[in-house]
């Protein structure tokens, strides 16, 4: 395997890994067994579990930032791209693994600072993605006037994240869909 291949699969089973049994819940041996390499191969590419969680957390937020740009750039209205932003959470559920922000965020006290600061950068893109959105809505008039954008965009992802554990704790992705459906009804026109 190759180098870079070798890096992206330990980023991606540690990914994994974090998504299912947090970021205290595996070792290097886990990943050297998954991956089928050395422990020592690991520990090549990520001298610390803390620098193995920095690629982690960097390469989700830009795979992340890049779907919300995409998202952001459609020709549709602001409800549609919020419904279209509830889906994301949902389908990771679909895939039995818990996002990973919120996954992330039940382990804060155990994980390294520079790990807590991007989990709160990671935080801070949804709700600063969410507001502008929200505040696209009410612009056009699509959303109801009433609490400010920024309140609005802490609901919704407030929504999504709390029915994000509870689907995972029944173990019924519906849930996510459920909730978010009810709150976005709330807001919209």
């Amino acid at each position: 395997m190759k180098s870079l291949d070798t890096r992206s699969a330990l980023v991606d089973e540690a990914e994994r890994f974090i998504r299912i049994q947090g970021y205290a819940g595996f070792s290097y041996a886990d990943l050297s067994k998954r991956i089928g390499i050395r422990k020592a191969s690991v520990h090549h590419h990520f001298p610390t579990k803390e620098d193995l969680g920095v690629a982690v957390i960097d390469t989700y937020l830009e795979r992340f930032s890049r779907e919300l740009d995409a998202l952001a750039s459609k020709p549709v209205d602001a409800a549609t791209k919020l419904s279209s932003y509830g889906e994301f959470f949902s389908t990771s559920l679909n895939d039995g693994l818990m996002p990973l922000c919120g996954a992330l965020a039940a382990d804060t006290s155990a994980l390294p600072k520079s790990m807590q600061r991007r989990v709160k950068k990671f935080f801070q893109i949804h709700l600063e993605w969410l507001e502008e959105t929200v505040s696209d809505g009410l612009r056009d008039r699509m959303l109801k006037s009433g609490p400010s954008a920024s309140s609005t965009a802490t609901l919704l992802l407030s929504t999504l994240q709390g029915a994000s554990i509870i689907a995972w704790a029944l173990k019924d992705p519906s849930v996510i869909k459920r909730a978010y459906t009810q709150a976005l009804a709330s807001i919209i026109r």
